[in-house]
């Protein structure tokens, strides 16, 4: 099973100008998907585990993701939030969408790694 973050449209147009076209050239592919495989864990984590985990390890918890990026997951007064190796903070807006292979959380920032 899987969690994957995914972003909004809204998200991916927030982007600077240019990323989303650049990252889907032939010769970006790699690029690309680094960045989408930063968006999915290999375990399925529903709102409430990554609640948990957080609290477990002191407010945060950090997990490494299919594509190798590290995200720091976070639960404070309901809210879920992930953060990228940058910093970059994507808080989630819809949480728990039940998939047959695992869940779906949507996020309102894309996940970037380190490149």
């Amino acid at each position: 099973p899987f969690t994957v973050f995914a972003p909004t449209n809204e998200a991916f147009a927030a982007l600077p100008a240019g990323t989303v076209d650049t990252l889907l050239k032939p010769e970006n592919k790699d690029k690309l998907v680094k960045i989408l495989t930063c968006h999915v864990i290999g375990a399925k984590a529903m709102a409430a585990d990554v609640a948990k985990m957080a609290m477990d390890d002191g407010g945060a918890h950090k997990v490494k993701t299919v594509g190798g990026c590290e995200v720091t997951l976070k639960a404070e007064n309901g809210k879920v939030t992930a953060t990228d190796e940058n910093g970059n903070v994507a808080n989630v807006t819809v949480a728990d969408v039940e998939q047959s292979n695992g869940v779906i959380h949507v996020i309102d920032t894309v996940l970037l790694p380190k490149m």
